[in-house]
């Protein structure tokens, strides 16, 4: 095993103490008192044994270690089926047979609701930006550059950072086709575009669309647009220089004016319009299900989101000529995928979060910047989506919230000033969506257009030298980021 791999390794595992370390020490979290009349109960979180934790640490332990260390074999998706299968399977039997009288079977029910209504969104985001294709280039000066950067930073919030990323990745590379260094383009992308930028709406990053189904009003993300603004507008000043100065180097060390080959381009021409109605009905089904719409005010029942979610995308999908999704080189393989993996982790996740919210006031973080930097530590190497709800769950239980009640964030969000809720939540969703960034396993775009880059004849770094990027340029500016909005 690499020593990336061993990493990994030692950070699920503290994951795994730091979760079971209350239920092992037998501590409870608040409770109403109790009286003769009505005795107190353990919820099902404070019942549930540390060892049902286990399932969800292996799960997003496969995920981490096994594309470093058997990625031929991890490449199919039926072997990511048979370890989501192994270890979710046994588990939800169990939570049924042992704990059905402490509720398992609706907080199971309502999991895979919220599965369904998760990849029915990423699912036609995926299938209706693959029916868009960008054809031409623009020219690949560090102003073109950072130009379609900052648009990526402005589309990952309106189409999801998959979404921008697929749409975007293709031309970026073929603008700077002329260009020999160009791995810092694709980084300063993966910065950018598959993560950071996807911070003011649900649509944006699956963190906070997890969060929109459990409660969040849609628009309460745009209160973060100062740090969105903060840390993308660093990026950008940061890649500018950076991607002038390279440019300048070729300039000096090969033959022929690299400026000049740099600025000729294609016109662009951009097929698959229509998807873009697609986009908006999306966009418009999210907000109306949020709002209530037709229906009182009241979020709309299971299904009635989902399927219009499926119409768009099978629409998109049979309207949209086959030689645009051959040009794009779409395939239903990553979001399938996604879904395999997302299963596993939606039924193993349920006794973590639970376990987290029973006994939340005993793992030591209490602080907003603590929030920040763990969430978004260990968002850097496991899935932000599950590391979102973890974070969410235990500021809730240290708030007596209970993270098993359907809307739970809106419960939390309504708490008095005193509470700071908005500023745990704020501090755990900037940590999920803008430190997936600090490594290639860190968000699922991030691999995808590694993949992409390298298929096109980019050097890209390694595991370890992707991780040196980050240290350099990523890090400075979430401690930026901590002292400015969460200390």
């Amino acid at each position: 095993m690499s020593e990336g791999s061993s990493r990994c390794v030692r950070l699920l595992v503290l994951v795994l103490c730091l979760a079971a370390a209350p239920t092992i020490a037998g501590a409870e979290a608040p409770a109403a008192p109790a009286t003769a009349a009505h005795p107190a109960e353990e919820s099902l979180g404070q019942s549930l044994p540390a060892l049902t934790i286990a399932p969800f640490a292996a799960i997003l332990l496969a995920i981490a270690v096994f594309p470093l260390a058997a990625p031929h074999w991890w490449e199919h998706n039926r072997n990511k089926g048979l370890v989501a299968a192994v270890l979710a399977v046994p588990l939800s039997i169990y939570l049924l047979a042992a704990w059905s009288n402490k509720g398992a079977g609706h907080a199971l029910l309502h999991t895979a609701e919220e599965y369904v209504s998760f990849i029915a969104l990423l699912g036609a985001l995926f299938v209706i930006s693959g029916g868009i294709l960008v054809r031409g280039s623009l020219s690949g000066t560090p102003l073109a550059n950072t130009g379609v950067l900052a648009l990526g930073a402005a589309c990952a919030s309106l189409v999801g950072t998959t979404g921008a990323s697929m749409l975007l990745i293709r031309p970026l590379l073929r603008a700077n086709a002329t260009r020999r260094a160009k791995a810092h383009i694709v980084v300063f992308f993966i910065f950018i575009v598959s993560n950071c930028g996807g911070l003011l709406t649900p649509l944006g990053d699956p963190p906070l669309y997890l969060g929109f189904l459990n409660g969040v009003p849609f628009e309460w993300t745009l209160r973060l647009w100062k740090e969105w603004l903060l840390v993308n507008g660093l990026l950008l000043v940061i890649f500018n220089i950076w991607d002038q100065f390279v440019l300048k180097r070729e300039e000096r060390e090969r033959d022929g004016a690299q400026l000049e080959q740099a600025l000729i381009h294609e016109p662009l021409k951009i097929s698959g319009l229509h998807n873009l109605l697609f986009l908006a009905g999306t966009v418009a089904a999210i907000y109306a299900r949020g709002r209530g719409l037709g229906h009182g005010g009241q979020p709309w029942p299971f299904g009635v989101q989902e399927g219009l979610l499926a119409g768009l995308a099978a629409l998109s999908y049979f309207l949209t000529p086959k030689s645009i999704h051959q040009a794009n080189r779409f395939s239903f393989g990553p979001i399938n995928e996604v879904a395999i993996l997302f299963a596993g982790i939606f039924v193993t996740m349920i006794p973590a979060l639970l376990i987290l919210n029973a006994h939340g006031n005993n793992l030591g973080i209490t602080e907003p910047w603590q929030f920040f930097l763990v969430s978004g530590a260990l968002s850097s190497f496991l899935d932000n989506a599950p590391t979102y709800l973890t974070f969410v769950s235990t500021a809730c239980g240290m708030n007596n919230v209970n993270a098993a009640d359907p809307g739970y964030l809106a419960t939390f969000l309504a708490l008095p000033a005193a509470h700071r809720a908005e500023e745990f939540l704020a501090a755990i969703s900037c940590g999920s969506v803008f430190m997936g960034a600090n490594t290639y396993i860190g968000n699922g775009p991030n691999f995808m257009v590694k993949a992409i880059a390298e298929q096109d004849g980019v050097k890209m770094p390694g595991f370890f030298g992707y991780m040196l990027y980050t240290a350099g340029i990523l890090l400075p500016i979430f401690a930026v980021v901590t002292l400015a909005f969460f200390m």
